[in-house]
């Protein structure tokens, strides 16, 4: 499945687990450029995702520099361990392996890009880590904001969405896909049509939403320690603007958010207000809902590469 999933990529890679602590693995794909002394690139997909679905992105930001993607802890077919119940300590160990991988590649410095989830992690990394990351770049991040007190009275939730959200509390946010059984891909390609569409330039069929599938069908380890790491409806329970302006002053930010996306757009200005004295710059990306380096590749790896050309 992953071998399709890169048959219109002419660049060489390399695919390979990385081994760090406590027998895990983490799957890997390395755009290597032996030549190029850029500061190389590092890939952090969002939740229930995987590497697979950079696909659209690799070709054109591995030509000048190194481009590392691995599917995070707990996802895709990185190990899946147990976590701690515990919101911080589920994030430190999600942070702990990717300095575990980092330092298993022999990587001095990165520039990281997360997306969603992703965008999180790499954020509780920088701050962990300050001196590894050269450059922060958040795609549609999510976890910045805390949750309204008066969400409710803004925002009313319908009592059927409460009664669901109080039934589903115990389970993990795709347990319904598992549940299904065999019947869990044809489930996928129903909820979500649109990621065929999004990469149909590069296939045919359903190989992307097979593979999303695949990678949520497993043991939902990774899902789990996310699930411990939010409040009701999705919220985090240790919210990012509440600390990032501890992160090291001298690490620029950049957010790249899609302009048709659902996600709130102004964690950017809220982190420029939180860290007046740092680089901070918030990107919309025109025709790109939440997925924009798939929705709109060409003008995301065009961002994408002029961030890191200004890095070097």
């Amino acid at each position: 499945m992953l071998l399709l999933l890169f048959v219109g990529i002419t660049s060489s890679y390399s695919k390979d687990y990385v081994l760090i602590s406590g027998g895990n693995k983490i799957w890997t794909l390395s755009f290597v450029q032996p030549l190029s002394a850029k500061v190389p690139l590092v890939l952090l997909h969002g939740f229930g995702g995987g590497v697979a679905l950079w696909a659209l992105n690799f070709e054109t930001l591995c030509q000048h520099r190194a481009v590392y993607a691995f599917d995070i802890l707990g996802f895709g077919r990185s190990s899946r361990p147990h976590f701690e119940d515990d919101a911080e300590k589920a994030e430190m160990h999600f942070v702990q392996s990717i300095e575990e991988w980092r330092m298993a590649l022999g990587l001095d410095h990165m520039i990281l890009l997360g997306h969603n989830l992703g965008a999180f992690l790499a954020s509780a990394y920088a701050m962990k880590y300050p001196t590894r990351v050269k450059s922060l770049i958040l795609v549609e991040p999510w976890g910045f904001p805390e949750r309204p007190d008066n969400m409710d009275e803004e925002r009313p939730i319908p009592v059927w969405i409460k009664a669901v959200g109080a039934l589903l509390s115990p389970f993990n946010p795709l347990a319904g896909l598992r549940l299904a059984g065999p019947l869990g891909l044809s489930l996928v390609q129903k909820l979500r049509p649109d990621f065929k569409k999004k990469y149909a330039s590069m296939f045919e069929d359903d190989t992307v939403t097979e593979y999303i599938y695949h990678c949520n069908a497993q043991s939902p380890s990774g899902e789990t320690a996310f699930r411990n790491m939010t409040v009701p409806y999705g919220w985090a329970r240790r919210p990012m603007l509440q600390r990032i302006d501890k992160m090291h002053p001298d690490i620029p930010i950049t957010v790249i958010y899609g302009a048709r996306s659902c996600i709130d757009g102004n964690s950017g200005s809220t982190i420029q207000s939180l860290r007046p004295n740092s680089y901070v710059k918030t990107i919309a990306i025109r025709g790109a809902g939440h997925y924009v380096y798939a929705d709109q590749p060409e003008d995301f790896n065009q961002k994408v590469t002029e961030i890191c050309d200004f890095v070097d």
